[in-house]
């Protein structure tokens, strides 16, 4: 039987930040085929030994996917490392089309992404009742297109949180998306490497966006959140209000 293949989700940068699960998954693996230009080698550090460790970043899919057969059909378990989560922007579906074609199983083991781990380190939350119960996940367009119906400035326009991925190095172009439809002093916060030692978290605003990202250097590796909603006085959540009963709570 071809081994299994274990789609590992490596969180923002923090070997911390991985499963129990996806930690397993690398520790038990004979490849290890990692995304080296973003995945920190911490992460697979405890593959064992024996294991084959490669970065994934100078190679192209077929490539990776001869590795991955080859070591499956050896009877060995592969883990494909991806950054954040393996189902945003990590190429997971095309992977397992070519895995399906060739009769190898896998399965995905998920991951923490950008956008969570952000707004971990700042200590802040997408939804507050009232104002924004919705967070919309999206990147700029760049070589891969993006439909008119999803453009930033469209879904921006619904005033709910916002992460925009893939960005750093066209600020002024978000700039330029979102002053339309918000408040040009709608809190931004740039989130630099998260997870890893050279973590960065600077607030701006949408005005100032660009010219943040350029006197900061936060070009690379950057994720931005939208928050229409911070600083403002949202509504407590009706979770624990004393007079809300639900099946755990009687009132």
């Amino acid at each position: 039987m071809p081994g299994l293949v274990s789609f590992v989700g490596a969180g923002p940068g923090d070997p911390e930040l991985v499963t129990i699960k996806g930690r397993k998954a690398i520790e038990e693996a004979g490849l290890v085929l990692y995304a080296g230009s973003l995945v920190p080698p911490g992460v697979v550090a405890g593959a064992r030994a024996s294991a084959r460790v490669l970065d994934s970043a100078p190679l192209t899919l077929e490539e990776c996917h001869a590795l991955v057969k080859k070591a499956s059909f050896a009877g060995e378990r592969v883990a494909r490392v991806h950054t954040g989560d393996p189902s945003l922007y990590g190429a997971l579906r095309e992977q397992a089309e070519l895995l399906d074609r060739d009769g190898i199983p896998w399965r995905v083991i998920p991951g923490v992404t950008a956008a969570c781990a952000a707004a971990a380190a700042a200590g802040i939350t997408f939804t507050v009742p009232e104002l924004t119960q919705s967070l919309v996940i999206t990147r700029l367009e760049g070589r891969t297109p993006m439909p008119e119906r999803e453009k930033i400035r469209h879904l921006a326009a619904h005033q709910s949180s916002l992460a925009i991925y893939l960005a750093g190095r066209d600020a002024s172009r978000v700039r330029e998306e979102l002053l339309p439809v918000l408040s040009p002093a709608t809190p931004v916060l740039c989130a630099h490497l998260v997870g890893w030692p050279e973590e960065r978290l600077v607030w701006t605003d949408v005005e100032n966006l660009a010219r943040c990202v350029g006197e900061n250097h936060l070009e690379n590796d950057t994720i931005f959140l939208v928050l229409p909603a911070e600083g403002r006085a949202g509504a407590r959540s009706r979770l624990y209000a004393a007079d809300f009963s639900h099946s755990f709570r009687e009132m």
